[in-house]
């Protein structure tokens, strides 16, 4: 079996891959999309990192590829769906680099305290300026974690080490588990309101972008300090400026950036108070050999056995099986983005149930991409593949129920939490037809797909043409609507399909409405 290696690749993780004799390893660096176009319909395996795009073209070329290895964390680089309509596994060792980002985090967050760049540059200069870099100590300070995966947690440990108080903010982080760790979990506005120092460890999605922005900075006590080592796009760049500009923010420590590498003339490169590396931090030689073992070992086995870990996308199955199950996945996937994006606080319980003719499928692929989905939000690692581990070490219950003679044919999901229940169902009306046909017990038929809003408001006469207006005086136009009722003069559940979605300001002048209960803007 063949094995292309087409960027930089630790020595170590190529060692791996020679230890067995059926495979023939070939390193070849560097290739432009057409040549690696023309030869990789010899192999069986490809290897990158960052710098080869392995996009839909060079998917389909790859006549005998069975599996996609990425050398650590993100996949951005590989064309997925086209990998996975193929049959072909993704794969990425996002684990290898967790322990170095959490230690470059809590460098970080040291030189913030201490201002230990400043004063070393002062000192090049020929400076002896001692009063002026009076730092603080962390022993006793208040540290907010937004997102506690693995790298989450590294970094409470040692910020627990350091005598600081760690809060957490991950919607699928129990408290039991949390306490354990001698953390705290409190919601995302508890974070900005008792934090001195903000770490951000989400993956980057349309849900999280700008998390760390201009409402999240208004809340937040002043002399705050901003570290993101995550992704760029977390913390906004422009309200982050905005906000140290105005005393609000004391400093901020930045490792990544929306765009990479930042303009020269980003207003935050001028700043004193501000911290930066060019993204280093998954950048020591022993991250660079793990990710390649973990790779090397990963592609290794799956060749040799078919044994499958830190895949990204669903199993290999024979194009019959995906056929079937395809529509039920997708399915699952929106109804798991739906519920991820309401306002449910810590999850503890997940109860999914398939009705009808999906009930005769085996299931567990559709149970892993709604947990997928569901878990997205808040842990950047999880996929199809260990979905139900994630969820187990989350704390989070997972039950399971069947309904084979029911009529409908139907996809519930339940999301149970310490602010109440939540519930979506949805349903196939044909192979490409999905719909949400059931929210919190209102009846409707919306299409998941796009910007929608979804607007709980008191059923009065003129609230469809109020929030009609509203929109069009936002410029924004209604592609569908979707309308339910509890009851006649109760309370009206609307769904809008948008053709763009609104900013944060236009979201709280629409729901400061008398009449409204909840707006809430979900992207699918």
């Amino acid at each position: 079996m063949k094995i292309l290696i087409s960027d930089n690749f630790s020595a170590r993780g190529v060692e791996v891959l020679n230890r067995y004799e059926q495979f023939q390893v070939d390193q070849n660096v560097g290739l432009k999309p057409d040549q690696l176009k023309e030869i990789i319909g010899d192999y069986d395996a490809l290897i990158v990192r960052s710098e080869t795009k392995v996009t839909a073209d060079i998917i389909n070329a790859g006549t005998r590829l069975k599996v996609i290895g990425r050398a650590g964390s993100g996949v951005d680089n590989i064309d997925v769906p086209a990998a996975t309509k193929r049959g072909i596994v993704v794969m990425n060792a996002a684990a290898g680099n967790s322990v170095t980002t959490g230690e470059h985090t809590l460098a970080m967050m040291m030189s913030l305290a201490r201002k230990i760049p400043q004063a070393h540059s002062s000192m090049k200069a020929g400076k002896w300026e001692k009063k002026k870099f009076m730092g603080l100590e962390l022993r006793g300070k208040t540290l907010g974690i937004v997102g506690f995966g693995n790298i989450g947690k590294i970094v409470a440990q040692g910020a627990g080490g350091l005598g600081m108080k760690v809060l957490a903010f991950d919607p699928f982080l129990s408290k039991e588990v949390a306490a354990r760790m001698g953390v705290e979990v409190v919601a995302f506005d508890e974070i900005c309101t008792r934090s001195d120092f903000v770490t951000v460890h989400t993956p980057l999605t349309e849900e999280t972008r700008g998390i760390i922005g201009e409402s999240a900075f208004a809340k937040m006590k002043d002399g705050v300090r901003i570290i993101n080592c995550a992704r760029g796009g977390l913390v906004d760049e422009t309200a982050l400026f905005n906000a140290i500009k105005s005393g609000k923010v004391a400093a901020a420590a930045l490792d990544v950036f929306s765009s990479e590498p930042p303009p020269t003339d980003l207003p935050l490169l001028s700043l004193d108070e501000v911290i930066v590396t060019p993204h280093l931090g998954a950048s020591t030689a022993e991250a660079q050999d793990q990710v390649a073992i973990i790779t090397a070992e990963q592609i290794a086995t799956f060749l040799t056995t078919g044994g499958i870990s830190g895949a990204v996308n669903m199993a290999a199955v024979s194009p019959e099986v995906l056929a079937v199950l395809q529509p039920y996945l997708t399915l699952g996937e929106k109804l798991g983005r739906f519920q991820s994006q309401l306002d449910l606080q810590s999850v503890s319980e997940v109860e999914i149930t398939y009705s009808g003719e999906v009930a005769e499928l085996d299931v567990r692929p559709i149970t892993s991409a709604i947990l997928a989905a569901l878990l997205a939000q808040v842990s950047e690692n999880v996929n199809q593949v260990n979905a139900a581990i994630v969820a187990e070490n989350c704390g989070l219950k997972v039950k399971e129920s069947l309904a084979r003679t029911s009529t409908e044919n139907l996809i519930e999901v339940t999301l149970r939490g310490d602010s109440g229940e939540s519930q979506v169902t949805g349903a196939l009306f044909g192979p490409n037809d999905a719909r949400i046909v059931n929210l919190n017990s209102y009846r409707l038929e919306a299409v998941p797909e796009g910007h929608l809003l979804v607007i709980s408001n008191e059923d009065v006469p003129g609230m469809i043409g109020h929030v009609g207006t509203f929109l069009g005086g936002q410029g924004v136009n209604i592609a569908q609507l979707y309308l339910s009722r509890n009851r006649k003069g109760g309370v009206a559940l609307s769904i809008y399909q948008l053709d763009h979605e609104l900013d944060l300001t236009a979201l709280q002048s629409l729901a400061a409405d008398a009449n409204i209960r909840s707006v809430k803007q979900i992207s699918l």
